[in-house]
């Protein structure tokens, strides 16, 4: 084999366990503004991570090449490395999992769509978001761009495993204007299955979702029954649902804290970690090489499993959940697929119930605006008034704010509209009880 000098070299210099990761990716983009190309950009890039237990240590390095003299700079780069380590917290090479459940996503499809019929379908969205709306003054931009991934982990216990991911993703955004008012909206559409894109239906988002934000005001600043669509639920939850995160739990640092099996949400909430599951972000085994499995980590509002990677689980003397990552020496923890269970009322019956209230579409700032240790937040967000169970006027400037465990200990119901995005997260609209929304 190719990487065999590298094994025989570590163990001939006392490394205990060895292990290489190898990465290799390509990405294609291109962009257009006002129907010319403004940015094309074409790249193939491999990265080798190898790591070693050294003396109960465990050092690593990074890689672009790998050549004749790689593997005694690897070896000797793992032992100073690890030399350096004062800590003592437990280190692994994993020797693999009993059963792989392996899935394959992979769509080898996509790379036969020439570029030109994808740099066509550019320039159709570009034109169609134009003419989809009188009110549509100018194409912010529309790109595309296609990625490939490769992930392969060998170690010096004979485990071998390889990981293929494949998508591709156009984007548009439009600006709208009316009575001296400028609104913006976007959207984006991915897959990687290339026959299924319909550029009229993600050109009619974006135009929608530009022109329906015109003619806003300000609501009174009060306390509303809140309908969150799909986008609002996905950076809310995003942050919510980190607090699984073991580390953090063990560092006193997570909403989390003592929350095993007890209530953390909604009954009508379950949330799931489903990396088996047939999506563009499959994966069979994480960073460390443990078999992943479909969790779920909030059932009907209990808390049922905080997320491991090998040295969370060996503190907690548990296995490791699947959801190890790698960087260099560093392990961290992270979901892989997050999926919000569904209900049954479609959006519209959703705003029926509310029948009087706000829907929030969009919430920006999460990162300066929502404090992680404690929950609460205050967010700049763009949304509806609801108004006899249907969507009004469009509310302009506005911020919400709350606490996320209040938040989702208030959803009373579920829609089910989800919508998956780009960050590897499905979920569908929501109703909480009461929302602080500050206007006028």
């Amino acid at each position: 084999m190719k990487y065999d000098k590298f094994f025989e070299l570590a163990k001939e210099k006392g490394i205990e366990e060895v292990e290489l990761s190898i990465s290799t990716s390509s990405e294609l983009s291109f962009s257009l503004f006002h129907g010319e190309i403004d940015n094309y950009s074409s790249s193939n890039t491999t990265s080798y991570l190898a790591r070693g237990i050294y003396k109960g240590k465990l050092g690593a390095i990074i890689s672009d090449v790998y050549d004749k003299t790689s593997p005694e700079i690897f070896v000797n780069e793992i032992i100073n490395n690890a030399k350096f380590i004062e800590n003592d917290d437990p280190v692994f090479i994993f020797k693999g999992s009993p059963k792989y459940n392996k899935i394959n996503t992979f769509n080898k499809d996509l790379e036969g769509f020439s570029i030109d019929i994808k740099l066509k379908k550019l320039h159709e969205l570009e034109q169609k978001i134009l003419k989809g709306d009188k009110r549509i003054v100018e194409v912010e931009g529309v790109s595309y761009e296609e990625s490939f991934s490769s992930n392969t982990i060998i170690n010096s216990h004979g485990l071998k495993l390889t990981q293929k991911n494949n998508y591709f993703f156009y984007y548009g955004g439009a600006v709208a204007k009316e009575n001296g008012q400028t609104k913006t909206g976007g959207e984006i559409y991915f897959n990687n299955d290339f026959s299924k894109f319909d550029v009229d239906a993600l050109a009619n988002k974006i135009v929608k979702n530009a022109v329906n934000q015109l003619g806003g005001e300000a609501p009174k600043s009060d306390t509303y029954k809140a309908v969150l669509a799909p986008e609002v639920v996905k950076s809310l939850l995003g942050a919510y649902i980190s607090s699984a995160i073991a580390e953090d739990v063990q560092k006193n640092s997570s909403l989390f804290i003592g929350k095993l099996n007890k209530k953390v949400a909604s009954s009508k909430v379950t949330v799931s970690d489903l990396p088996l599951k047939r999506t563009i972000f499959a994966r069979y085994f994480d960073d460390e090489g443990v078999a992943t499995y479909n969790k779920d980590i909030i059932k009907r509002g209990v808390l049922n499993t905080y997320l491991y990677n090998l040295s969370s689980a060996a503190k907690d003397n548990v296995e490791s959940t699947g959801n190890g990552q790698v960087s260099g020496s560093k392990t961290s923890t992270d979901t892989i697929y997050v999926e919000m269970k569904a209900g049954k009322k479609s959006q519209e019956e959703l705003f029926r119930e509310v029948e009087n209230g706000v829907y929030i579409t969009e919430v920006q700032g999460l990162h300066a605006g929502l404090n992680p240790r404690s929950g609460n937040f205050s967010l700049q967000s763009t949304g509806f008034l609801i108004k006899d169970g249907k969507v009004d006027r469009a509310l302009d400037i506005i911020t919400v704010s709350g606490n996320l465990v209040d938040l989702f200990m208030n959803v009373i119901e579920v829609g089910n509209d989800s919508k998956e995005f780009v960050n590897a997260i499905k979920v569908p609209s929501v109703i909480v009880k009461k929302l602080v929304v500050s206007g006028k």
